[in-house]
């Protein structure tokens, strides 16, 4: 089957194109329920025969789960026809006293546990545990993972080394991925970021990027990566029923009813 047409875009100043629509691999890393190998390395291939050439992931899917599934399959095709993100801020390290399943979401053992770090060892110890861990030769793009209560060592050790490695060619493109726009504004201002991933603010029930993290990379001519553009669940149904999530944590009533009003629009124009 021949792969479908998706538009790509440019990532200012650099060498990276991305197909407009990605594949965003938390999910096959066991993100709230067993997904089996079959079932992940069926939906990678059928998003590679939809003609998406861009995967995200990232160590903290799954304590690393998702990076191996995802490098298991992408070894198998020519490395220059596609590109790979991947996440530095939490590194895996054993965990002392496991108990028995994750705690942060997804259904895989705790035998490794995630520990905060955006030190410039840190950084450079991440990029080469993924790349053991997806036997990929290099990674196109890398960000910075939630530095939400991180920023001074995020900004003045972890991005200036992403900016290091970048100049370097070792990566191509560097920036930050968040579910937050404040401080991914104050990257795109006070940091060398080329661009930063925003993760449930530009959806269909929250549109606050809108205030300023997308009115600064229109002025500063960086790029915006729009992920959870179902808010980790919500969105993801015709019409969604009590218990989904929204933003990684059980929806409220209000929104639910918010997705239904959108879903009863939809219908009435024939569409989902």
């Amino acid at each position: 089957m021949r792969p479908r047409t998706i538009g790509r875009r440019k990532i200012t100043n650099t060498s990276v194109e991305l197909t407009e629509l990605g594949f965003g691999a938390s999910v096959i890393g066991n993100l709230y329920r067993v997904t089996s190998v079959e079932d992940a390395t069926a939906a990678i291939e059928a998003a590679w025969e939809a003609g998406i050439r861009y995967f995200d992931t990232a160590p903290h899917y799954g304590l690393g789960l998702s990076e191996l599934r995802l490098g298991a399959v992408l070894r198998q095709r020519p490395r220059a026809e596609y590109v790979v993100s991947s996440k530095v801020g939490r590194l895996l390290v054993p965990n002392e006293r496991p108990q028995g399943v994750d705690s942060e979401g997804f259904v895989v053992p705790d035998d490794l546990r995630r520990q905060w770090d955006f030190s410039r060892d840190g950084v450079l110890r991440s990029i080469e545990d993924t790349l053991d861990r997806t036997g990929l030769d290099r990674l196109d793009v890398v960000y910075l993972h939630d530095p939400d209560d991180h920023w001074q060592q995020a900004a003045d050790e972890a991005m200036p080394t992403l900016a290091e490695l970048r100049d370097q060619g070792v990566i191509s493109a560097i920036g930050a991925g968040m579910n937050q726009s404040a401080m991914l504004t104050r990257f795109l201002n006070e940091t060398p970021a080329d661009m930063v991933m925003l993760a449930g603010r530009y959806t269909l029930l929250d549109q606050s990027a809108l205030d300023d993290v997308l009115p600064t990379a229109h002025r500063t001519g960086k790029n915006v990566i729009a992920a959870g553009a179902f808010n980790s669940g919500l969105l993801s149904h015709n019409r969604p029923t009590e218990g989904t999530t929204y933003d990684y944590q059980t929806a409220p009533t209000p929104l639910i009813d918010r997705a239904r009003a959108i879903a009863d629009i939809c219908e009435q124009h024939g569409t989902t």
